[in-house]
């Protein structure tokens, strides 16, 4: 086999290119906080209670930084190498409405009353214009230290080819010069990708993707590995040292009994307040619901939660009464003819979701976890991978780990891979993250797009209409 090395960027070359990058990022984050404090010395700070100096000034300025800096990486506002210009815009627009919002709070704590907020507001929209000029300067000076990388995709199925193809579609990112399949043999695929600067490994046997990993390691070629159920697991293992060896010890799911009940006081809080905010809301959609064709504004359904209970979860009522009276249980399609004029609206606005904050209010649910599928989709799903059952392992959630970084319509394997993700690293600093996170989807169409129109399921061997 030849051995001669492909020339790729050395790590002192991409530490070098990386630093530029985080020079545009500082950059965009002490602008933002410069122009906070001409906002401040020119509005704020003479409405505080106790007049604030020198370092008071400083620490006010650290405060918005700190605030702007989590929220922006928080929100993917600082991923300059895996999102382009229009996603960064949309993440450092809400990241300082967030920001914003979070510093006019503590100026009215600060000055003992409500301050106007207008100046905040202006800061906002000369912010988000800077923003738009800094996403694009950003996306091209990426662009130019760091070109495609040419890239080859390994699989061993067609299945796990097709899994792939959403990265033919970052262009800018990778250039897919082949793909191999694992029966060509090691020796063609080792002589193949020497010469490229990237390789995604999917579908593959443990003993196979082991070794060309390691290869992969040795010869400096960045490895993308699409993981399975297994690689999910694991990943949540604890490690432990018995008799001088390293063992992976895994284990069902047992959080903690203080995360169990800070989870559960974060929940009756949360939904608790909400329900009070969002009650004008609710009364409207009812309405609008009830007034369109005279049919109830709450829909009942069986759903799974902990442990495979059931449940009867609540929603708006988004299709016709007669939705399914064929009786069979199917998901919406892409131009679903049974959701209502109404019901289009408020799925767009996820106003329909808001019954379920009752649900978690009575502990059925929780803020974050697994969405509750219906027993008949999940009995369909379960005969294809039994594994999807492993997802009952926690409480359901209104929001989740599958719907922040997935889709509606995104494949039942995909979306058991990201629940599982979820299970193995439960903390309440995930479940805030997932929760504050959970805002960014809110006004992404794409987010809520239906399965294909033929289907009741996103499955591959779902029951056609």
């Amino acid at each position: 086999m030849n051995k001669t090395q492909y020339h790729r960027m050395s790590e002192w070359e991409v530490s070098k290119r990386n630093a530029w990058l985080n020079l545009m990022k500082l950059f965009l984050i002490a602008f933002q906080t410069a122009l906070f404090m001409v906002i401040w010395y020119g509005f704020y700070q003479g409405t505080m209670f106790h007049p604030y100096y020198y370092w008071g000034n400083f620490v006010i300025a650290g405060v918005f930084a700190v605030l702007y800096t989590l929220f922006a990486r928080l929100y993917g506002g600082l991923q300059v190498n895996t999102s382009r210009t229009s996603e960064l815009i949309y993440s450092l627009a809400i990241s300082s409405v967030f920001t914003d919002f979070s510093m006019y709070c503590l100026f009215c704590l600060l000055s003992y009353r409500l301050v106007n907020p207008l100046p905040l507001l202006g800061n906002w929209a000369i912010g988000f214009c800077f923003s738009m000029v800094w996403a694009r300067l950003a996306v091209l000076l990426n662009d130019r230290l760091f070109p495609p990388k040419r890239t080859y995709i390994v699989y061993d199925n067609e299945d796990a080819f097709e899994s792939m193809s959403a990265v033919g579609k970052m262009a800018w990112k990778f250039e897919i010069a082949g793909a191999l399949n694992i029966s060509d043999g090691l020796d063609q695929i080792f002589d193949t990708i020497q010469a490229c600067d990237a390789v995604f490994l999917c579908g593959l046997h443990s003993s196979d993707r082991n070794t060309i990993l390691k290869f992969c390691i040795e010869y400096n070629i960045q490895a993308y590995i699409r993981p399975k159920i297994g690689d999910i697991l694991v990943s949540s293992a604890t490690r432990l040292h018995l008799m001088n060896m390293p063992v992976l010890h895994c284990a069902r799911n047992s959080s903690s009994y203080w995360y169990r009940l800070a989870k559960r006081i974060l929940d009756i809080l949360i939904s608790g307040l909400a329900l009070v905010v969002t009650s004008p809301m609710m009364l409207v959609t009812a309405l609008a619901i009830r007034l369109y064709d005279g049919g109830p504004a709450l829909y009942k359904q069986v759903r799974l939660t902990q442990n495979g209970k059931k449940f009867l979860i609540l929603k708006f009522r988004s299709m016709r009464v007669d939705a399914e009276k064929d009786g069979v249980a199917r998901l919406a399609t892409e131009n679903d003819d049974r959701i209502t004029p109404v019901g289009r609206f408020i799925r767009k606005c996820r106003l329909d979701e808001l019954p379920q904050l009752l649900n978690i209010l009575r502990g059925d649910m929780s803020i974050v976890g697994p969405r509750p599928e219906r027993p008949e989709i999940s009995a369909q799903y379960e005969e294809e991978m039994p594994e999807f059952r492993l997802r009952l392992q926690v409480k359901a959630g209104l929001t989740g780990y599958a719907q922040v970084y997935g889709k509606y319509n995104t494949n039942p394997y995909d979306k058991l891979e990201m629940d599982l993700m979820y299970i193995a690293n439960q903390s309440i600093l995930q479940d805030l993250k997932l929760m504050f996170a959970t805002v960014k989807i809110l006004f992404m169409a794409e987010s809520t797009e239906g399965i294909a129109e033929g289907k009741t399921t996103a499955s591959k061997k779902d029951i056609t209409i």
